[in-house]
């Protein structure tokens, strides 16, 4: 299963405001494991750059004016989070409306509210007393976020990646063979929160399967105690 964890940075808390994206950063997960694969832009917002958003992230507006704007990286950052891939966001409400505001701009399609998987959410569901913030969350969960001197989005989405694993059982949850069953539950704020609980598969062993063991056996020599079974 193809997920991609998501965070962005902006100028201010709402774009019905004026308010724009300055950065997104998104990590896949595949069967829950990192394969490496990112997406990051820097965004220049075409507007001033508030004093309170500029303490949590340190972009300046200096900085911003020599990159590209959404419309330039819209293409690329659509593809790589696909059509139906879950979006893991803390907090998904604030970094949807931001992304579905930029779209609508270029008259693009908006993301669906049905693939969001909000971290959020499933913090203040598994444990009953906060903090919940991604600090927090880290602190609890044992996660090194060190590095973490402010917030930037592509490193934000790392560190989420593993506090997301954590919020659905652990490390652990991700050995071992089993299938994993899903369902998606809308909580009472609209977000989809996807409960999921694992399968244990029994493995499949063939008659080639048999033969190839059969035949490695006989290289092992007359003592070797896989004799014992053949």
């Amino acid at each position: 299963m193809r997920e991609i964890v998501l965070d962005t940075e902006t100028t201010g808390l709402d774009p019905n405001q004026g308010h724009r994206l300055v950065e997104v950063g998104c990590v896949e997960l595949l069967n829950r494991i990192p394969t490496g694969a990112t997406f990051h832009a820097y965004l220049n917002p075409d507007r001033d750059m508030p004093a309170e958003a500029f303490a949590i992230h340190g972009l300046s507006i200096e900085f911003l004016k020599t990159h590209k704007r959404f419309s330039d990286v819209c293409d690329e950052f659509l593809a790589f989070i696909g059509d139906d891939a879950p979006l893991v966001i803390h907090n998904a409400e604030f970094d949807h409306k931001f992304l579905c505001a930029e779209l609508k701009v270029l008259k693009r399609a908006l993301i669906g509210r049905e693939r969001l998987v909000d971290t959020l959410a499933l913090a203040r569901r598994k444990h009953s007393a906060g903090p919940y913030n991604l600090d927090a969350l880290c602190a609890k969960y044992g996660i090194d976020n060190s590095r973490r001197t402010k917030h930037g989005a592509l490193l934000d989405a790392e560190i989420l990646a593993e506090v997301y694993l954590e919020l659905l059982g652990g490390r652990q949850a991700t050995l071992g063979l089993a299938e994993t069953v899903a369902k998606r539950v809308v909580g009472v704020d609209g977000i989809v929160v996807r409960k999921e609980r694992s399968v244990p598969l029994t493995p499949r062993i063939t008659d080639a399967d048999r033969e190839a063991h059969r035949a490695f056996v006989t290289t092992l020599g007359a003592d070797a105690i896989w004799q014992k079974y053949l």
